[in-house]
This record gives C-alpha cells, structure tokens and sequence, in this order.
C-alpha cells in the first residue's frame, strides 16, 4: 500500500514539476502582452489624444484581439491610469521611501531626491512621453470618463507627492532647517506645484534648455527660496481675516451712519459756540 502511494505520489508530482516552466511562460507573455499594450496606448494616445483615442485602434497598435485588451484592462480609464503608473510610480516611490527615512539634512534629502527625480524625467523617453499626454493630451472637450480618468491621476499622484514632501519638511523642522511656525502645508503644496510647473514647461518645449544639467540650478534656487522665507501659519491667519472682516466693518459703518446724524447739530452748534466766543 506504501509503495503504491508513493508511487502515484511520485507519478502525480511530475506533471506539476513539468507545469511550472509552462506557468512561468504563460505568465511571462501575459506581462509581456500587458506592456505591449501600455506601449501601444502611449502612442496611440500621443498620436491622436485621449479622447479621440478608442480601444479598437490600442489593440491593433499592439496588434492583439479587443478580447486581449478587456482582459487585461477593463476600458480606456483603466488603460490610461496604468499606463501613467507604470511611468511615474518609480518617481513617486523614490520620494515616498526618502521621506519615510530621517535624515540629518532634510532639505538636503529633499533637493537631492528632486535632482534625481528631474534627471530621470530627461533621461527617460516614456516617462517624457507619458508626462506630456497627462499634461497636453487630455483635451479640455474629452468625454468626462476620460476628464475622470485624468482628475482622479493627478489628484492621486499629487496626494501622495504632497504627503511625503510635508514628512520631509516636519524634518525640516524638528532639525532647526525650518522655524517652528512654518506653514508644512503650504509649503508643500507650493514645492509640488513649482515641480509640476517646472516640468509641465520643459516637456511642452525640451529645447529651451537641457533639463538634465540644469536640474540642480532649479533645485537649488527653489530650497533657497523656501529657507530664506518659508510660508508662516501666522500669514496664513492674517491673509484669512479678511474675509470675516466685511461683516464687521457693515456693523461698523452702520453706527457710523447713525452716529454723525445724532452728532450733527452739537457738533455745529459747539463750532458756533466757539465761533460766537470769539468774537466776543
């Protein structure tokens, strides 16, 4: 009885033993058609825009079946959301696992993971090309999947650039680089918009300068400013008052308008007053 377990055992195992390769291989080409796809999509999408794009012309790009796409993506906002992760995940990671360490020089840490992030930027075609169908290719008249489909990229890339630069300006903080009362949120806010500024304008026109080189001159000049006058939690109360200021200054004005018209005629009469003593 041993034997013949053991022996159905061992007959059972060399099927499973002789399956992986082919496993192996069928999940290899469904990563490499997955891929295929990605890179059809950037072309396609870069060639015609997002909007004007359909599934139909993706597939024959890559050169699969329609089926072949819907079973590795469920439609086009799929499609273009895993087509921008593959391209900026690897920038977004790098900040996020810099900011999840502590560092003796946060703005320092900070200034040197943004010279990597811009090189990369320049270096890489695909994340050029990517960065330029998020930013020039997603027409304004898209249909609103595809306006979704952008907002809810850039709001998620954003999100989670934003929290990893405010880790790093708490840092900041902590080690005296940046003064007690420094607004970490708006700060951050301010150094993620200059970045995508920065790199909206370099991939909309790629001559105007070589990004690469200059990188640590945008860098420098942005933690410089940021060093020098940091935005306060006080300026951001004071530049709110403002707006409940109104109401107060209506309330105001009112007894204003009641006061003088009370006031007038004392007023001109003790003018008179002093007027009559003078002459006499």
């Amino acid at each position: 009885m041993t034997a013949q377990i053991g022996g159905k055992l061992g007959a059972g195992s060399r099927p499973r033993v002789q399956s992986q390769p082919m496993a192996r291989r069928t999940k290899e080409e469904a990563l490499a058609t997955r891929d295929s796809l990605l890179d059809a999509a950037e072309r396609v999408f870069g060639r015609r825009g997002v909007s004007h794009t359909t599934l139909d012309e993706v597939a024959i790009e890559a050169g699969v079946t329609r089926g072949a796409l819907y079973w590795h993506f469920g439609g086009k906002e799929e499609l273009f959301r895993a087509m921008c992760e593959r391209a900026v995940l690897p920038l977004e990671q790098m900040l996020e696992q810099t900011a999840l360490r502590r560092h003796r020089d946060p703005l320092g840490a900070l200034a040197a993971v943004s010279v990597t992030a811009l090189r990369n930027i320049a270096r890489t075609p695909r994340t050029r090309a990517v960065l330029d169908i998020l930013f020039h290719r997603c027409e304004s008249g898209a249909e609103c999947s595809d306006n979704e489909a952008r907002a809810v990229q850039k709001e998620r890339s954003n999100e989670q650039c934003t929290a990893s630069v405010e880790r790093l300006l708490r840092q900041a903080v902590r080690s005296g680089q940046l003064p007690p009362d420094t607004d970490i949120g708006l700060a951050a806010y301010a150094v993620n918009a200059y970045f995508s500024g920065v790199v909206q304008q370099w991939v909309s026109q790629p001559s105007a300068y070589d990004l690469e080189s200059v990188a640590p001159a945008l860098v420098g000049m942005m933690i410089a400013g940021l060093s020098a006058a940091p935005p306060r939690r006080t300026q951001r109360a004071s530049a709110a008052g403002p707006h409940r200021a109104p109401a107060r200054r209506a309330g105001a004005s009112t007894q204003r308008t009641r006061g003088p018209r009370r006031a007038a005629v004392p007023a001109a009469g003790s003018r008179s007053r002093r007027a009559g003593s003078t002459r006499a």
